[in-house]
């Protein structure tokens, strides 16, 4: 389906990894220190894309107009930050997708809205990384996504045009950052898609239920 693709980019949270545990993990001890109950770990599930805003909608109810909402997230970044890779894992699929763009000597890397201060000890730790040829955080550039700077930034790191790279994520805004960028997008609806998304309204090029289905997209399967 695509054509003289040369890097494949990919959002962070709910497509590469999921973090969703850690996440939620991080919120539901702000809930337990205030000796509030814990909440099941499949009622954080579908809100991990959305990072604090999502998580201390969840655990507190709290939007960002919430007079207290800045300090409750600098203690939800705090609390994630002390134990980001304690249940994280690649999703499965990952590591043959990578190891398959590789080998076809494809260039991969990624495009988050996390922040620096979380992507890069994250991206650090985990072996999947290692073979990343860009890595743009949240704050990289003066834009995050839907915005298309950032997917603009990691095609120039990989010294490539827009047009030679697809863009892989598992949230609307993703598609319309890799559209705006000028590049074949594709959704991911294995990643945190809660009860109102649906992918096939986002207007990406294709829709994967798996990491590996990227691959016969590429026609390298």
């Amino acid at each position: 389906m695509f054509h003289n693709i040369r890097a494949v980019l990919f959002d962070l949270d709910g497509t590469l990894i999921d973090s969703a545990p850690d996440l939620g993990a991080a919120a539901d001890k702000m809930r337990t220190d205030r000796g509030m109950p814990s909440l099941p770990a499949d009622r954080y599930r579908p809100m991990a894309g959305a990072g604090a805003r999502g998580m201390l909608g969840e655990a507190f109810g709290l939007t960002p107009e919430h007079p207290d909402y800045e300090a409750l997230r600098e203690e939800f970044f705090v609390n994630y930050e002390r134990r980001m890779t304690h249940l994280t894992t690649v999703f499965d699929g990952v590591g043959p997708l990578i190891e398959q763009l590789l080998h076809k000597q494809m260039l991969w890397g990624v495009v988050t809205n996390k922040s620096a201060r979380f992507t890069q000890p994250l991206t650090l730790a985990m072996p999947l990384f290692t073979t990343a040829s860009a890595v743009v955080s949240g704050d990289t550039t003066p834009h995050a996504k839907p915005h298309p700077a950032p997917l603009l930034e990691a095609a120039a790191r990989l010294g490539l045009a827009p047009d030679h790279c697809i863009y892989v994520g598992d949230d609307e805004r993703d598609i319309i950052a890799g559209l705006a960028a000028g590049m074949g997008t594709v959704a991911a609806t294995y990643g945190y898609l809660g009860a109102k998304s649906d992918p096939l309204q986002w207007g990406a090029h294709a829709v994967i239920n798996s990491p590996t289905e990227l691959l016969q997209l590429l026609g390298r399967a």
